[in-house]
């Protein structure tokens, strides 16, 4: 079954306790984003009230008990898009969002060949389909044992540090 529009809000404010996320790729092409991103690479900071429904969605959750959370596996030199995010990932952080970062740049990739997915309360997986470009062509429920991503989540979160832990380690490097 595919998710789109209303379902897939419905799918994230169903969930009881956790809503957790692996984004494997280094660009994500979201035509809502194209005009933030051109001016964020114009120099312009970006704002919180830019980040304002996904932080307000994250503060609610966590207000809640519930928890999101997300790994995203890079490598380095960062794409002008991971930039663009990380900059967004800094509100969502202060929203209560438990963002974390593995680099594979001088190591071998743990979750090689692991797809982007969104996994609710450990037992729901919504798989994230993708152009090799970074659009989205749709989401689509897993019907299978929910087991393998589990476990995928497991390894993501013992590779990878804090987003906060991480971006002190890229500016102490510039």
């Amino acid at each position: 079954m595919l998710l789109a529009g209303e379902d897939w809000r419905k799918t994230f404010d169903a969930m009881h306790k956790e809503a957790w996320r692996l984004e494997t790729l280094p660009v994500y092409r979201v035509p809502q984003e194209e005009d933030a991103i051109r001016r964020f690479l114009a120099g312009e900071p970006m704002t919180r009230e830019a980040t304002q429904p996904w932080f307000d969605r994250i503060r609610a959750y966590v207000a809640s008990g519930r928890s999101v959370g997300r790994v995203h596996i890079v490598t380095q030199p960062l794409s002008d898009y991971l930039r663009f995010e990380f900059e967004y990932y800094r509100h969502n952080v202060e929203a209560g969002e438990a963002i974390r970062i593995l680099d594979v740049t001088d190591r071998p990739n743990p979750l090689d060949g692991v797809q982007d997915f969104w996994m609710f309360d450990r037992s729901q997986i919504v798989l994230m389909h993708y152009e090799p470009d970074g659009t989205q062509i749709s989401r689509e429920v897993y019907e299978g044992d929910p087991e393998a991503f589990r476990e995928y989540q497991r390894i993501a979160l013992a590779e990878s540090v804090p987003f906060e832990e991480y971006v002190k380690g890229l500016d102490a490097r510039t």
